[in-house]
């Protein structure tokens, strides 16, 4: 089976059905997110690229094909017109390591309605995971207030793929390294990594611990302080780290806290270190933080030079999801949208205009961008083939940088952060109310037909059917 199973059932009947009628004009859907996520000032769109990794080779084969049949309960004969099906569409996004917004188009899919509708599924879970991940690095890149962050996620994230993306996720967004080696191999970032407290456990004494490990590593050292007493782990270290030459010992050796109050212990390890002539060895942080108790930390002053971050972050604990939807907002030409309560579509392709003061204005894909307006939305990919190379991590950073460089004060708040909110253009406000008195008169048309037709039967002396 290849990765077009990898979709939830009803688009398969969707599909078929569209397939069965002859529905396979083009047709556009939009992603975005309806509403952020509590204390969240932006998001960091992310996901694009596996997303166009993934419709790039989309096929639909026979293997598919007898597995969407085992799952409908119906003979292979029945889904052979899904067999051969690729995706021979347009995409318009926006780039990964971009600030979005809250009813902003992260991307906006045109293909034949079959397509279009079977690779939903898809690349809504890969564009949902990855800018709820990048959003949440960023906010901890934020409250370090400069000071390096770490990746610690593996163990936790969801599975080794949601690993993998949460290390090259955050190294986009300003991390200064991962403990996953996988990921540090394939995108060229820094591996870092200290001991465990087994490791401690497993020699007689701490001493004894720290010094075979620093016979086996030649330096820089990190040692682990808080598997017994944390201030009579701190002084053992500094008599190791003290009797290593200067090469062994650094630059970069350090002591690394993972338990207790961080903050009164980074106080009194820094005291330590310093009195046994040891100002260079740094002190990392880590155990159970995100960007709220590395923001407390730094505001308190306490004196940590690296923040490692892991299980928090790697599953971004305290808003796991986005309130993200991929709507169908035009089909053959035809501009279409939802009226359903809470849940209001805007029809039509788009396009995001970037404005000073992230006075984005959402407007329709063909009209002029206001005044210092820029455009988010790019095309890259054309008839089912990337239009553009892939960007680096790099160039995704660059990205991301710029963008936060002109987030509103308000808007990087750790706590209670303010949102800014993008607003509409007047065509497309102006479309959305033509769609939506069509809508309603092809409603009380057809409801004056149901009622005409109630009329006739009653009349004729036919029960109306209930």
């Amino acid at each position: 089976m290849s990765d077009a199973t990898i979709t939830d059932l009803y688009e398969v009947t969707m599909a078929m059905s569209y397939l069965r009628e002859g529905m396979t004009r083009p047709a556009t859907f939009s992603l975005f997110v309806r509403e952020m996520p509590p204390d969240r000032g932006f998001l960091v769109a992310a996901g694009l690229e596996s997303s166009l990794d993934f419709l790039s080779g989309f096929r639909v084969d026979a293997e598919d094909v007898d597995a969407f049949a085992s799952a409908l309960h119906r003979p292979p004969r029945d889904l052979a017109p899904l067999l051969g099906l690729e995706f021979t569409g347009q995409v318009r996004a926006v780039p990964e390591g971009r600030i979005v917004l809250a009813g902003e188009p992260l991307l906006e899919v045109t293909a034949p309605l079959p397509q279009a509708q079977l690779v939903e599924t898809y690349v809504l879970n890969q564009v949902n995971h990855q800018t709820t991940i990048a959003s949440k690095a960023a906010r901890c890149v934020l409250a370090a207030a400069g000071h390096p962050v770490v990746d610690f996620s593996l163990r936790r994230t969801h599975g080794p793929q949601a690993g993998f993306q949460a290390a090259r996720l955050s190294a986009m967004v300003g991390f200064a390294g991962t403990s996953n080696v996988a990921a540090a191999t394939a995108e060229g970032l820094s591996a870092v990594g200290t001991m465990a407290h087994s490791y401690i456990e497993a020699f007689g004494t701490e001493e004894a611990a720290f010094r075979a490990f620093a016979r086996s590593h030649p330096g820089p050292v990190t040692l682990l302080v808080d598997t017994y007493d944390t201030e009579e782990g701190v002084r053992v270290a500094a008599r190791v780290l003290r009797d290593l030459d200067d090469a062994a010992r650094g630059p970069g050796s350090a002591v690394r806290l993972d338990s207790g109050d961080l903050g009164a212990l980074a106080r009194r390890a820094r005291a330590l270190l310093d009195a046994a002539g040891l100002p260079d060895v740094r002190i990392i942080a880590s155990g159970g933080l995100d960007e709220y108790a590395v923001d407390e930390l730094v505001h308190s002053g306490a004196p940590i030079d690296v923040y490692a971050v892991g299980t928090r972050v790697g599953v971004s604990a305290d808003a796991p999801f986005l309130d993200s939807a991929y709507k169908m907002v035009e089909y053959d030409g035809r501009p279409v949208m939802k009226l359903s309560s809470a849940k209001v579509t805007a029809p039509g392709q788009k396009q995001v205009f970037r404005c000073p003061g992230y006075a984005d204005v959402i407007g329709l894909h063909e009209e002029q961008p206001p005044e210092e307006g820029a455009p988010l939305l790019e095309t890259v990919m054309r008839n089912g083939r990337r239009t553009v190379e892939r960007p680096t991590l790099d160039e995704s950073g660059e990205r991301f940088a710029a963008d936060l460089a002109g987030l509103p004060p308000a808007a990087r708040r750790i706590r209670a952060p303010l949102a800014p909110r993008a607003t509409a253009s007047g065509q497309l406000t102006a479309l959305a109310d033509q769609v939506r008195r069509r809508i309603e008169d092809d409603l009380l048309a057809s409801s004056a037909d149901l009622r005409g037709h109630e009329r006739s039967a009653t009349g004729s002396g036919r029960s109306v059917p209930r």
